[in-house]
């Protein structure tokens, strides 16, 4: 029995779920992202908002999401959040599941291997990147590929060492990796220390944080000025923010492109009225991608443009903003009090070609 026209069904079924059945306003769909758009490599980031197993670990800040914790973390609410996670990254990649995927905020190797293996991403036979993070809440930056659209070459974690009166954070994952044209591409994905202490007391975290991963993009640059570079992630910070502009030295436009430089795509999305995270009422772009030069002006190989960065915004994946109005994400907890939802980030979606 051929099992594709089956296969076929099952995804649109799914997207249909997962649009649901109202429309989006003509200025939400200004972003315009098309999940079957042909592409050599669909890169996707996703926090995907405290993804924990029901295991204890002790030497891991994650005693509130066990069953006998406050928020009553059980073996229900873990697999429909894993399959719920699995649903957004089979929709966003429409037809052809998505070659590589940044996953922030996912507690341990188990629950990768249980959203590869235990949902219909069998299938594809994705493989796993993961390495427990010193991160004092036990959460990880992590990665799944389909070797048929990426083959890593080489992948390390790149400790992010802050001085000693602050938490440890977490590290950024760092992939060197081949695709289907030949091209080498070098991938940063990201989780940047956030701001639930402040700015003031936040923000010289996310110097450190910037400034280790200018250092390893220049080594890179060194080697070779044309080299082909995505970093990735949740930056905890805009577009235009000091960390990323002036520390890691991300040009907001791409009116001028030269060697050695790097550009944020993400910087046009201010043009939408939403953004990837939102907090008391305002949408915020925390989740992005910075790209290479190189990557915008080559003709041959691997390219990609600001065309190519997407905010994905489907209904179910937010919900009504009953004290500030509009919508915001459909996350998991509102607080302490379980909603069931996807998490408090949207993904973002970077189609190379």
């Amino acid at each position: 029995m051929n099992m594709k026209p089956l296969l076929f069904i099952f995804i649109a079924i799914l997207w249909t779920q997962l649009v649901g059945t109202f429309s989006i306003n003509a200025q939400e769909q200004s972003d315009s992202f098309d999940p079957e758009k042909k592409r050599t490599l669909r890169l996707i980031s996703y926090n995907v908002e405290n993804a924990f197993d029901t295991i204890n670990d002790p030497s891991e800040g994650d005693d509130e999401f066990l069953p006998s914790g406050i928020r009553r973390w059980n073996f229900y609410k873990y697999r429909d959040k894993i399959e719920k996670i699995y649903k957004v990254i089979i929709a966003a990649g429409g037809w052809e599941p998505p070659g590589l995927v940044g996953l922030c905020e996912v507690e341990s190797r188990k629950i990768l291997e249980d959203l590869v293996h235990r949902t219909p991403f069998s299938k594809y036979q994705y493989k796993i990147i993961h390495k427990e993070s010193p991160d004092f809440r036990g959460i990880d930056v992590a990665a799944i590929y389909r070797e048929e659209k990426f083959q890593p070459l080489a992948s390390r974690y790149i400790p992010v060492t802050l001085p000693k009166q602050y938490e440890k954070t977490r590290d950024i994952l760092y992939i060197k990796g081949s695709t289907t044209t030949a091209d080498t591409l070098h991938v940063f994905f990201n989780h940047w220390p956030s701001k639930w202490q402040g700015e003031l007391h936040s923000r010289p975290k996310r110097i450190q944080a910037a400034q280790i991963l200018r250092h390893h993009i220049d080594s890179i640059f060194n080697i070779n000025p044309k080299a082909l570079i995505v970093a990735a992630g949740d930056f905890n910070d805009p577009p235009e923010a000091e960390c990323l502009t002036g520390h890691l030295k991300a040009k907001i436009n791409t009116d001028t492109i030269g060697p050695g430089n790097i550009y944020n795509l993400s910087t046009y999305w201010k043009k939408l009225p939403y953004g990837s995270y939102k907090y008391r009422g305002i949408w915020e772009i925390f989740d992005q991608f910075i790209v290479s030069g190189n990557l915008l002006i080559q003709k041959e190989g691997l390219q990609t443009s600001p065309n190519d960065a997407h905010i994905m915004l489907m209904p179910s994946l937010v919900t009504e903003d009953e004290q500030y109005t509009g919508t915001k994400p459909f996350r998991t907890y509102s607080g302490y009090r379980y909603q069931g939802g996807f998490s408090d980030h949207l993904p973002v979606i970077l189609d190379l070609h």
